[in-house]
């Protein structure tokens, strides 16, 4: 990482230019070394600036962001954040964004974030992404037929689900989620994730993994059961919580305090796994800056859990599975491709005490 992250502002409203500028301007380890009202001016700034983050909206005129973004990528690699209003057509080209190789997303301050909040974050932010190398995307999978989608299973019919596998992620972690979910069978385990991502993008995120995938993937809800071949996704800006509702799974979805700097956080899902579901329950740690959920990581390896850490290699940034792997939480570090055939392989074996029983 520089001594000092540059970063160039890419945004058609002149006051979200100057906010901004003023309050990264504020950030240690930040100068912001321009600002353009468009992406026609942005393209000549970068030439001549050579910044190490952009920051770009979506919706301008001339040229849209994720359209500018594609061109970038292809012509000028460069860690792109996205900072957008939180529209339902704003959410969607973020979520294309991400897949055009944007690093990560961010809500314009009144909707998620207060001005503060915004800039703390953000700086956390650029100053990771200034970091990270943008990495070429896989190319996307065709989405699944809406016809072809299992039907909701009756009460009657659902399960105890006896394994169950949590997956946390930063920075990185929408594409690295897409990669593994959509490499999975139906019959896979009920999987929990926690992705840090603003409230509002995580309801059009698990759209598109859904679309995307064998598997059904929902925003979660307070007392959705975890059953095979369903992956639940934390909302933005609420903590998920695994949990026991005799002997079925279920999450629970509320507020709290952030914890490691985040709601809703790694470290919340993966301690509520270690304490629920022991050594029937896998844990993954992906891409993303900080440590949130490395010591989590370590309790679910010390109650008993299978737990993986994605690799240097493959990490957009590699802060989560680094603290992780240094605490000892991984058992397993992994390539990203690798991931869902360790997830196969984990459905695959016979429970702790299995042989017991049947004998």
């Amino acid at each position: 990482m520089p001594a000092q992250a540059k970063v160039l502002i890419i945004d058609d409203s002149a006051t979200v230019r100057r906010m901004l500028s003023d309050q990264l301007g504020r950030q240690p380890g930040i100068t912001v070394v321009g600002t353009a009202p468009d992406p026609f001016v942005g393209r000549d700034m970068i030439l001549a600036l050579k910044p190490d983050v952009v920051t770009l909206d979506i919706e301008m005129p001339r040229m849209d962001g994720l359209s500018f973004l594609r061109r970038l990528m292809k012509y000028h690699p460069i860690p792109v954040i996205i900072v957008s209003s939180l529209t339902p057509k704003g959410c969607d080209m973020a979520m294309a964004c991400l897949e055009a190789g944007a690093i990560d997303v961010m809500c314009k301050p009144g909707e998620s974030y207060s001005i503060g909040d915004m800039s703390n974050a953000l700086g956390d932010l650029i100053r990771g992404a200034s970091g990270a190398a943008p990495k070429p995307r896989p190319g996307i999978v065709a989405a699944k037929p809406i016809a072809q989608r299992p039907a909701a299973p009756s009460l009657a019919s659902i399960h105890a689900t006896h394994k169950v596998i949590a997956m946390g992620s930063s920075t990185g972690g929408t594409e690295a989620l897409r990669e593994v979910l959509s490499g999975l069978p139906k019959q896979t385990p009920g999987i929990v994730m926690t992705q840090h991502m603003p409230e509002g993008f995580t309801t059009s995120f698990a759209q598109r993994l859904d679309s995307l995938s064998e598997i059904e993937v929902r925003e979660a809800k307070d007392g959705d059961w975890v059953t095979p071949g369903l992956a639940l996704l934390a909302p933005g800006n609420r903590h998920m919580r695994l949990a026991r509702d005799g002997a079925r799974y279920i999450v629970r979805v509320g507020d709290g305090p952030r914890v490691c700097r985040h709601r809703p956080s790694v470290e919340v899902l993966f301690e509520s796994a270690a304490r629920c579901a022991g050594p029937n329950a896998m844990g993954i740690i992906m891409t993303g800056m900080g440590d949130d959920g490395a010591t989590g990581l370590v309790s679910m390896r010390q109650a008993g859990a299978f737990t993986v850490a994605q690799d240097e290699a493959s990490c957009v940034v590699f802060g989560m599975p680094r603290e992780a792997i240094a605490r000892g939480g991984a058992m397993v570090v992994s390539p990203l491709k690798e991931i869902s055939r360790h997830i196969q392989e984990f459905s695959a074996r016979a429970l702790p005490g299995a042989a017991h029983k049947a004998a």
